[in-house]
Parts: structure tokens; C-alpha cells; sequence
């Protein structure tokens, strides 16, 4: 499936319009659910876990996502240039522009 499409593209380029943290919570309340926007948390919390070298088990234990879930965010996390990378190489280093590939 190819999710990058004009919609999502367009999708994107809105959440980039957005000025500051209340505007994008606003945002994402409408667009989410609730229990959408407490899953992408903790796969953001793993993400960050897993940078912090936190076992796998405690992860799964905090966050309440599978095994699957987290070794997924891992794989991700040690691709070259992806997102969670950039995300946070920027709260570490936010003006600083991130080294990709």
C-alpha cells in the first residue's frame, strides 16, 4: 500500500501550518480519537525508551504495546534517516538540521 498520497500529502502539509502546541492538540482531537492519539503516544514513548537503551519487557510493561509493536519502532529507530530519528535528534539539537542517510 502506498500511503503517500496527495491526501496525506496534503495531510501533512496542514499539521506544518500549525502554529504552536495548543493549535496541533486542537488539531489532533478532531482528527484522532482519543485512543488513537494515546497509541501514537506510546509508540512515541517506546521510540524514546528504546533510544534510552530500556529493555524491550520493561517497555512493553509501560506503555502497554506488543512485543510486535516495539521491535517494529526498533527496526525503525535504526533505519538511516527515518523518523523517529529526526524527531529526536531535534529535541536534542533543535537548531541544528539532522544528518540523513
Amino acid at each position: 500500500m502506498d500511503w503517500s498520497t496527495p491526501e496525506s500529502d496534503d495531510l501533512f502539509r496542514t499539521i506544518l501550518s500549525l502554529k504552536n502546541e495548543a493549535e496541533l492538540k486542537r488539531f489532533f482531537r478532531d482528527l484522532l480519537t482519543e485512543k488513537e492519539i494515546l497509541e501514537f503516544s506510546n509508540r512515541w514513548q517506546a521510540a524514546r525508551m528504546l533510544n534510552d537503551k530500556v529493555p524491550y519487557t520493561q517497555i512493553v510493561k509501560e506503555t502497554g504495546l506488543s512485543s510486535t509493536t516495539v521491535a517494529r519502532i526498533a527496526k525503525w529507530l535504526k533505519g538511516d534517516g527515518g523518523g523517529y530519528r529526526i524527531a529526536l535528534f531535534r529535541l536534542e539539537h533543535p537548531h541544528t538540521p539532522p544528518r540523513l542517510g
